[in-house]
Protein backbone atom coordinates (compact mmCIF):
# COMPACT_ATOMS: atom_id res chain seq x y z
CA UNK A 1 0.00 0.00 0.00
CA UNK A 2 1.31 3.44 -0.94
CA UNK A 3 0.44 6.81 0.59
CA UNK A 4 1.28 10.15 -1.01
CA UNK A 5 1.52 13.16 1.31
CA UNK A 6 0.70 16.50 -0.30
CA UNK A 7 2.49 18.97 1.97
CA UNK A 8 2.02 22.72 2.25
CA UNK A 9 4.97 25.05 2.81
CA UNK A 10 8.68 25.04 2.05
CA UNK A 11 9.44 21.71 3.66
CA UNK A 12 11.31 23.22 6.60
CA UNK A 13 8.71 23.79 9.32
CA UNK A 14 5.66 22.46 11.10
CA UNK A 15 3.66 21.22 8.11
CA UNK A 16 6.60 19.15 6.92
CA UNK A 17 7.19 17.81 10.43
CA UNK A 18 3.54 16.78 10.70
CA UNK A 19 3.72 14.81 7.43
CA UNK A 20 7.01 13.11 8.33
CA UNK A 21 5.86 12.20 11.84
CA UNK A 22 2.63 10.66 10.55
CA UNK A 23 4.53 8.73 7.86
CA UNK A 24 6.83 7.16 10.45
CA UNK A 25 3.84 5.80 12.33
CA UNK A 26 2.06 4.79 9.12
CA UNK A 27 5.10 2.79 8.01
CA UNK A 28 4.51 0.48 10.99
CA UNK A 29 1.48 -0.81 9.07
CA UNK A 30 3.65 -1.58 6.05
CA UNK A 31 2.53 1.51 4.16
CA UNK A 32 5.06 2.99 1.71
CA UNK A 33 5.07 6.78 2.04
CA UNK A 34 6.02 9.36 -0.58
CA UNK A 35 5.82 13.15 -0.43
CA UNK A 36 5.08 16.11 -2.66
CA UNK A 37 6.05 19.75 -2.10
CA UNK A 38 5.44 22.93 -4.03
CA UNK A 39 7.85 23.66 -6.88
CA UNK A 40 11.14 25.11 -5.66
CA UNK A 41 10.68 24.22 -1.99
CA UNK A 42 13.87 24.06 0.06
CA UNK A 43 12.79 20.83 1.76
CA UNK A 44 15.46 21.13 4.47
CA UNK A 45 13.57 18.90 6.90
CA UNK A 46 13.16 16.23 4.23
CA UNK A 47 16.85 16.43 3.30
CA UNK A 48 17.79 16.05 6.96
CA UNK A 49 15.75 12.83 7.07
CA UNK A 50 17.11 11.56 3.76
CA UNK A 51 13.72 11.85 2.06
CA UNK A 52 13.25 12.74 -1.61
CA UNK A 53 10.06 14.40 -2.78
CA UNK A 54 7.97 15.04 -5.87
CA UNK A 55 7.35 18.58 -7.07
CA UNK A 56 3.89 19.86 -7.95
CA UNK A 57 1.80 23.00 -7.46
CA UNK A 58 0.61 23.46 -3.87
CA UNK A 59 -0.52 27.09 -3.46
CA UNK A 60 -0.92 28.82 -0.12
CA UNK A 61 -3.60 31.33 0.81
CA UNK A 62 -2.22 32.48 4.13
CA UNK A 63 -3.62 29.83 6.44
CA UNK A 64 -5.15 31.33 9.59
CA UNK A 65 -4.13 34.78 8.38
CA UNK A 66 -5.91 34.38 5.03
CA UNK A 67 -7.83 37.40 3.71
CA UNK A 68 -10.47 37.58 0.99
CA UNK A 69 -7.78 38.73 -1.41
CA UNK A 70 -5.35 35.89 -0.64
CA UNK A 71 -8.18 33.36 -0.73
CA UNK A 72 -9.27 34.55 -4.18
CA UNK A 73 -5.71 34.45 -5.48
CA UNK A 74 -5.17 31.06 -3.89
CA UNK A 75 -8.43 29.81 -5.36
CA UNK A 76 -7.37 30.74 -8.89
CA UNK A 77 -4.08 28.90 -8.43
CA UNK A 78 -5.89 25.92 -6.91
CA UNK A 79 -7.69 25.00 -10.14
CA UNK A 80 -4.41 24.55 -12.01
CA UNK A 81 -2.83 22.87 -9.02
CA UNK A 82 -5.58 20.26 -8.90
CA UNK A 83 -4.91 19.18 -12.48
CA UNK A 84 -1.17 19.13 -11.80
CA UNK A 85 -1.85 16.91 -8.81
CA UNK A 86 -3.94 14.51 -10.87
CA UNK A 87 -1.02 14.14 -13.30
CA UNK A 88 1.26 13.40 -10.36
CA UNK A 89 -1.16 10.74 -9.06
CA UNK A 90 -1.09 8.98 -12.41
CA UNK A 91 2.69 8.66 -12.14
CA UNK A 92 2.94 7.81 -8.43
CA UNK A 93 -0.21 5.62 -8.30
CA UNK A 94 -0.97 6.11 -4.59
CA UNK A 95 -3.57 4.03 -2.78
CA UNK A 96 -4.36 7.01 -0.58
CA UNK A 97 -3.58 10.72 -0.67
CA UNK A 98 -2.96 12.49 2.63
CA UNK A 99 -3.46 16.23 2.22
CA UNK A 100 -1.42 17.94 4.91
CA UNK A 101 -2.58 21.37 6.08
CA UNK A 102 -3.77 24.32 4.01
CA UNK A 103 -3.21 24.07 0.28
CA UNK A 104 -1.81 20.57 0.63
CA UNK A 105 -5.07 19.39 2.18
CA UNK A 106 -7.34 21.28 -0.22
CA UNK A 107 -5.51 20.52 -3.47
CA UNK A 108 -4.51 17.02 -2.42
CA UNK A 109 -7.96 15.88 -1.39
CA UNK A 110 -9.91 17.66 -4.15
CA UNK A 111 -7.64 16.16 -6.81
CA UNK A 112 -7.96 12.75 -5.19
CA UNK A 113 -11.76 13.09 -5.24
CA UNK A 114 -11.71 13.79 -9.00
CA UNK A 115 -9.22 10.97 -9.59
CA UNK A 116 -11.32 8.54 -7.50
CA UNK A 117 -8.50 7.92 -5.02
CA UNK A 118 -9.24 7.64 -1.26
CA UNK A 119 -7.98 10.64 0.70
CA UNK A 120 -7.56 11.88 4.25
CA UNK A 121 -7.09 15.55 5.05
CA UNK A 122 -5.04 16.66 8.04
CA UNK A 123 -6.56 20.08 8.68
CA UNK A 124 -5.72 23.07 10.83
CA UNK A 125 -7.27 26.23 9.31
CA UNK A 126 -10.81 27.49 8.65
CA UNK A 127 -10.30 27.03 4.89
CA UNK A 128 -8.85 23.52 4.81
CA UNK A 129 -11.36 22.29 7.40
CA UNK A 130 -14.12 22.72 4.79
CA UNK A 131 -12.94 19.61 2.93
CA UNK A 132 -14.71 17.58 5.64
CA UNK A 133 -17.75 17.96 3.37
CA UNK A 134 -16.38 15.34 0.99
CA UNK A 135 -13.57 13.37 2.65
CA UNK A 136 -12.26 12.05 5.95
CA UNK A 137 -10.41 14.68 7.96
CA UNK A 138 -8.23 14.71 11.05
CA UNK A 139 -8.75 18.00 12.85
CA UNK A 140 -5.76 19.33 14.76
CA UNK A 141 -6.26 21.72 17.72
CA UNK A 142 -6.04 24.89 15.60
CA UNK A 143 -8.91 23.76 13.36
CA UNK A 144 -12.36 25.16 14.18
CA UNK A 145 -13.59 21.56 13.93
CA UNK A 146 -11.54 20.58 16.99
CA UNK A 147 -13.82 22.42 19.41
CA UNK A 148 -17.12 21.56 17.71
CA UNK A 149 -19.27 19.40 19.95
CA UNK A 150 -21.18 17.77 17.11
CA UNK A 151 -19.04 16.82 14.13
CA UNK A 152 -19.62 14.34 11.32
CA UNK A 153 -18.53 10.71 11.55
CA UNK A 154 -15.74 11.44 9.07
CA UNK A 155 -14.12 14.03 11.40
CA UNK A 156 -11.52 12.85 13.90
CA UNK A 157 -9.77 15.03 16.48
CA UNK A 158 -6.20 14.65 17.70
CA UNK A 159 -3.31 16.66 19.06
CA UNK A 160 -0.52 17.48 16.62
CA UNK A 161 1.72 14.52 15.74
CA UNK A 162 5.24 14.99 17.03
CA UNK A 163 8.43 12.97 16.80
CA UNK A 164 8.52 11.03 20.07
CA UNK A 165 12.33 11.28 20.04
CA UNK A 166 11.90 14.92 21.02
CA UNK A 167 11.86 13.92 24.70
CA UNK A 168 15.22 12.16 24.42
CA UNK A 169 17.44 15.21 24.20
CA UNK A 170 20.87 15.48 25.80
CA UNK A 171 21.60 18.48 27.98
CA UNK A 172 25.35 17.98 27.73
CA UNK A 173 25.19 18.13 23.92
CA UNK A 174 23.35 21.44 24.13
CA UNK A 175 25.91 22.85 26.56
CA UNK A 176 28.73 22.02 24.13
CA UNK A 177 26.95 23.87 21.32
CA UNK A 178 26.05 27.02 23.24
CA UNK A 179 27.95 30.29 22.62
CA UNK A 180 30.72 31.25 25.02
CA UNK A 181 28.46 33.92 26.51
CA UNK A 182 26.11 31.27 27.89
CA UNK A 183 26.06 31.21 31.70
CA UNK A 184 25.02 27.76 33.04
CA UNK A 185 24.46 29.17 36.52
CA UNK A 186 21.51 31.29 35.28
CA UNK A 187 18.02 30.13 34.21
CA UNK A 188 17.60 29.58 30.46
CA UNK A 189 14.61 31.06 28.60
CA UNK A 190 14.04 29.76 25.08
CA UNK A 191 12.13 32.02 22.68
CA UNK A 192 10.84 30.72 19.34
CA UNK A 193 8.05 31.23 16.84
CA UNK A 194 8.90 27.96 15.09
CA UNK A 195 11.27 27.34 12.20
CA UNK A 196 10.60 30.94 11.07
CA UNK A 197 11.38 33.81 13.42
CA UNK A 198 8.75 36.55 13.40
CA UNK A 199 9.50 40.15 14.35
CA UNK A 200 7.39 40.24 17.50
CA UNK A 201 9.33 37.34 19.01
CA UNK A 202 12.61 39.11 18.25
CA UNK A 203 11.29 42.26 19.93
CA UNK A 204 10.23 40.16 22.93
CA UNK A 205 13.82 38.99 23.36
CA UNK A 206 14.98 42.62 23.40
CA UNK A 207 12.38 43.59 26.01
CA UNK A 208 13.49 40.78 28.30
CA UNK A 209 17.14 41.75 27.89
CA UNK A 210 16.38 45.41 28.63
CA UNK A 211 14.40 44.45 31.75
CA UNK A 212 17.69 43.29 33.31
CA UNK A 213 16.29 39.83 33.91
CA UNK A 214 18.95 37.51 35.31
CA UNK A 215 18.69 34.73 32.73
CA UNK A 216 20.09 33.38 29.47
CA UNK A 217 17.83 34.68 26.70
CA UNK A 218 18.10 32.17 23.85
CA UNK A 219 16.36 32.70 20.48
CA UNK A 220 16.06 30.24 17.58
CA UNK A 221 14.53 30.30 14.09
CA UNK A 222 15.36 31.65 10.62
CA UNK A 223 14.19 35.30 10.39
CA UNK A 224 11.23 36.00 8.15
CA UNK A 225 13.09 39.19 7.22
CA UNK A 226 16.86 39.63 7.55
CA UNK A 227 16.35 43.03 9.17
CA UNK A 228 15.11 41.26 12.32
CA UNK A 229 18.71 40.27 12.98
CA UNK A 230 19.28 43.86 14.13
CA UNK A 231 17.27 42.99 17.25
CA UNK A 232 19.21 39.82 17.96
CA UNK A 233 22.85 40.34 17.12
CA UNK A 234 23.42 42.42 20.22
CA UNK A 235 24.90 41.67 23.68
CA UNK A 236 22.54 39.97 26.11
CA UNK A 237 20.76 37.80 23.52
CA UNK A 238 22.01 34.39 22.42
CA UNK A 239 20.70 33.97 18.88
CA UNK A 240 21.29 30.46 17.49
CA UNK A 241 19.45 30.74 14.16
CA UNK A 242 17.84 27.69 12.54
CA UNK A 243 19.14 24.62 14.40
CA UNK A 244 18.62 20.86 14.16
CA UNK A 245 19.33 20.09 17.83
CA UNK A 246 16.19 21.52 19.40
CA UNK A 247 15.54 18.39 21.45
CA UNK A 248 18.89 18.89 23.21
CA UNK A 249 18.09 22.56 23.76
CA UNK A 250 14.76 21.62 25.38
CA UNK A 251 16.73 19.79 28.07
CA UNK A 252 18.70 22.94 28.78
CA UNK A 253 15.72 25.32 28.89
CA UNK A 254 13.94 26.12 32.13
CA UNK A 255 10.88 27.34 30.22
CA UNK A 256 9.84 28.48 26.76
CA UNK A 257 8.20 31.55 25.30
CA UNK A 258 6.49 30.49 22.08
CA UNK A 259 3.45 31.19 19.92
CA UNK A 260 0.08 29.65 20.76
CA UNK A 261 0.18 27.33 17.75
CA UNK A 262 2.20 24.75 15.91
CA UNK A 263 4.31 21.69 16.52
CA UNK A 264 6.68 23.40 18.95
CA UNK A 265 3.93 24.02 21.48
CA UNK A 266 3.11 20.31 21.45
CA UNK A 267 6.80 19.43 21.73
CA UNK A 268 7.11 21.62 24.81
CA UNK A 269 4.07 19.91 26.34
CA UNK A 270 5.61 16.49 25.65
CA UNK A 271 8.85 17.61 27.31
CA UNK A 272 6.95 18.83 30.41
CA UNK A 273 8.27 22.35 29.82
CA UNK A 274 6.52 25.34 31.42
CA UNK A 275 5.12 27.57 28.66
CA UNK A 276 4.38 31.24 28.14
CA UNK A 277 2.52 31.88 24.89
CA UNK A 278 3.22 35.29 23.39
CA UNK A 279 0.05 36.52 21.72
CA UNK A 280 -0.34 38.00 18.26
CA UNK A 281 3.08 37.04 16.92
CA UNK A 282 1.96 35.62 13.57
CA UNK A 283 -0.22 38.20 11.82
CA UNK A 284 -2.33 38.65 14.95
CA UNK A 285 -3.48 35.03 15.01
CA UNK A 286 -4.95 33.62 18.21
CA UNK A 287 -5.86 29.95 18.76
CA UNK A 288 -6.76 29.85 22.45
CA UNK A 289 -4.47 26.91 23.16
CA UNK A 290 -4.73 27.75 26.86
CA UNK A 291 -8.29 26.42 26.71
CA UNK A 292 -7.23 23.16 25.05
CA UNK A 293 -4.23 22.68 27.35
CA UNK A 294 -5.88 24.16 30.41
CA UNK A 295 -3.41 25.15 33.12
CA UNK A 296 -0.35 24.08 31.09
CA UNK A 297 0.57 27.55 29.88
CA UNK A 298 0.30 31.23 30.68
CA UNK A 299 -0.60 33.81 28.04
CA UNK A 300 1.09 37.20 27.72
CA UNK A 301 1.00 40.21 25.44
CA UNK A 302 4.22 41.92 24.49
CA UNK A 303 3.76 45.02 26.65
CA UNK A 304 3.48 43.05 29.89
CA UNK A 305 5.86 40.24 29.04
CA UNK A 306 8.65 41.18 31.47
CA UNK A 307 6.17 41.39 34.38
CA UNK A 308 4.54 38.09 33.45
CA UNK A 309 7.91 36.37 33.09
CA UNK A 310 8.98 37.51 36.55
CA UNK A 311 5.74 36.19 38.10
CA UNK A 312 5.88 33.03 36.02
CA UNK A 313 9.34 32.13 37.25
CA UNK A 314 7.99 31.99 40.80
CA UNK A 315 5.21 29.53 39.91
CA UNK A 316 6.67 27.36 37.13
CA UNK A 317 6.30 24.02 38.92
CA UNK A 318 2.51 24.23 38.88
CA UNK A 319 2.44 24.91 35.13
CA UNK A 320 4.98 22.15 34.49
CA UNK A 321 2.85 19.64 36.39
CA UNK A 322 -0.20 20.49 34.29
CA UNK A 323 1.79 20.13 31.07
CA UNK A 324 2.91 16.65 32.13
CA UNK A 325 -0.74 15.57 32.34
CA UNK A 326 -1.16 16.11 28.59
CA UNK A 327 2.21 14.70 27.54
CA UNK A 328 1.15 11.07 27.06
CA UNK A 329 -1.71 11.96 24.69
CA UNK A 330 0.54 14.27 22.67
CA UNK A 331 3.23 11.62 22.35
CA UNK A 332 0.66 9.09 21.09
CA UNK A 333 -0.96 11.43 18.54
CA UNK A 334 1.10 10.31 15.49
CA UNK A 335 0.21 6.67 16.11
CA UNK A 336 -3.43 7.62 16.60
CA UNK A 337 -3.52 9.47 13.28
CA UNK A 338 -1.77 6.62 11.46
CA UNK A 339 -4.34 4.16 12.80
CA UNK A 340 -7.21 6.37 11.65
CA UNK A 341 -5.73 6.62 8.15
CA UNK A 342 -5.03 2.90 7.91
CA UNK A 343 -8.46 1.88 9.20
CA UNK A 344 -10.10 4.17 6.65
CA UNK A 345 -8.24 2.79 3.64
CA UNK A 346 -7.39 -0.83 4.32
Amino acid sequence: MKALFMVTGRGIGGDAAIAINISKSLSKYGVECEFALNHGSAGLLFKKNGIKWHETSIPQAGGHAATKSTLIKGGLKTVKAIFDAIKLYRNVKPDVVIGTIGGGAIVGCMAAKIASIPSVGVVSTPSDSKISKFTTVIALPESPLFNYQNTSENVYKTFMPINTEIINGNKENALKLMPDEYNPSLPTILLSSGSTLFEKMAIAACKLRDSNLKANIVVIGHPLDEKYLEYLETPGILYLGYIDWVRDLYKLADFVIITDDGVMLHEAIACDLPIITLLGVKYGRYHDMSQIFEGAMVESDLDNLHYNVANFMENMDKTKHKASQYAKDVLESADKIAKIIYENIK
